[in-house]
């Protein structure tokens, strides 16, 4: 019988995803490992392979459509010897897309109804003092005003409508609308050629049927806000969304304690340019970064206290150093994890940040390659930044800030000189760590840095 392939579960917590893109088309023949499609869950955009062979028989769900639930139905597969038509239309009506598509079709079709049986305003008795205008239009069949009532510039047009509008690319401001009063239903847009992104009713505005319509939503063609300044809207991806949610939650719920201390990095510096030596014939060039990761690794293990978690009614302590590394990737913020940092040489460390920033950029790291770390590094020194305050990533319990390493004024052997110092800030969950263990945490980290022969043994 056909097999029908569902939307995967690509991490432990996944319970929905966006169907970003199909690598495949109906009539296709599909072999075990293929790519199948692009699926763009909470954390990134990865590929689902095929597990079974055979040619694809139906796309169920569109290539775009979000909160696509786990365990719905995607796409029809005919195994060999199965007919493809057959099997197409084996395709489920039920799963969770149509049956939300349908469930907002017949809403529609309701409120058409109850529409077409209300009086028409424009043919309602004037208000005393107020002659009646010339344009009154007949509730009897459709309006030609391509949906925009009494004339103006809001356009009237059905969720469902918008929906399939904001999908497809299409301006809503050319479509003449075919329900009462002029609504734009779905089969107006359906048949509408694309063109640009559809216009929304502005927010707060009635559509003259005493119902108050939906406010706008984001168009991405250039618009003006209601303070005059031009903007383009940008639709939220799953990553921006899950950042903005988990962030929210850090700041509320985690009490945070800040720590800060100035590094002088010119030993460490000199190591760096002594082992890239060392390690030309290797392909290997360690960054500052690599050193870094290293350096709190191995503070975590000489202050395990800070290497924890806060679990309500008890502490996780950790007995290894996975540190998760702050990458900036193009659909937002990820955190790939070095695991075991505090026992892997600098060399491997290096080696594993270049290949997992790279998967990280290029949204292919899988969920056990950012899905879990016991505490965090986030480095913006590259960009010049002197000094920042991270949030922490829970359920972990601190993150360390790094800053650029620039030329100031330090005391070096009780004398003034010039030295490369670097400023970094701890964040540490105060429910889980005390301000003398982060302190301590942040004296261990400097010392490694400013005696880096403890980073290589």
């Amino acid at each position: 019988m056909p097999t029908p392939i569902k939307m995967p579960a690509l991490s432990p917590t996944m319970e929905e995803g966006t169907l970003a893109k199909w690598l495949v088309k109906p009539g296709d023949t599909i072999s075990a490992g293929d790519i199948m499609a692009e699926i763009e869950t909470d954390k990134a955009t990865m590929e689902f392979e095929a597990v079974d062979e055979g040619t694809l028989a139906s796309i169920a769900v569109e290539a775009g459509t979000d909160g696509v639930k786990v365990g719905t139905v995607i796409a029809m597969l005919a195994l060999e010897g199965e007919d493809v038509d057959e099997a197409a239309k084996a395709a489920p009506s039920n799963d969770a897309a149509n049956e939300a598509a349908a469930k907002e079709e017949r809403e529609e079709k309701v409120a058409g109804e109850e529409r077409r049986n209300e009086p028409d305003p424009a043919q309602a008795e004037p208000e005393k003092g107020r002659a009646p205008t010339g344009n009154a239009k007949s509730g009897d069949g459709p309006s030609t005003d391509s949906g925009r009532a009494d004339g103006g510039d809001r356009i009237i047009a059905s969720p469902l409508a918008k929906r399939i509008a904001e999908q497809k690319g299409i301006d809503l401001s050319q479509i003449t609308g075919s329900g009462p009063r002029g609504r734009i239903v779905k089969a107006d847009v359906e048949n509408a050629e694309p063109g640009k992104a559809p216009a929304e009713p502005a927010a707060g505005k009635t559509d003259g049927l005493g119902e108050m319509d939906a406010p706008r939503t984001p168009s991405r063609t250039p618009a003006e806000s209601e303070f005059g300044a031009p903007y383009e809207a940008q639709k939220l991806n799953n990553v921006r969304k899950v950042i903005a949610r988990r962030l929210t939650e850090a700041k509320q719920t985690i009490p945070h304690i800040y720590l800060t201390v100035d590094v002088r990095l010119d030993a460490l510096l000199k190591l760096r340019g002594e082992l890239n030596a060392s390690l030309e014939a290797d392909g290997v060039k360690l960054s500052v970064n690599d050193l870094l990761i290293k350096a709190l690794a191995r503070a975590l293990q000489r202050v395990p206290k800070c290497n924890v978690s806060f679990q309500g009614d008890e502490l996780h302590q950790y007995s290894r150093e996975d540190i998760s590394v702050a990458v900036a990737a193009p659909s937002g913020l990820i955190t790939p994890i070095i695991v075991d940092a505090g026992r892997k040489g600098l060399a491997q460390i290096s080696s594993e940040m270049k290949e997992l920033a790279g998967k990280a950029r290029d949204g292919k790291l899988q969920p056990h390659e950012y899905e879990g770390g016991t505490a965090s590094l986030s480095n913006l020194g590259m960009f010049g930044t002197k000094q920042f305050d991270a949030v922490i990533n829970p359920p972990q319990a601190m993150i360390l800030a790094v800053g650029a390493g620039e030329q100031r004024p330090h005391v070096i052997d009780g004398a003034l000189g010039i030295a490369t110092v670097m400023s970094a800030t701890g964040s540490f969950d105060h429910r889980a760590i005390d301000g003398a263990d982060g302190a301590t945490l942040m004296q261990a980290f400097q010392q490694l840095c400013e005696n880096p022969m403890g980073l290589v043994v």
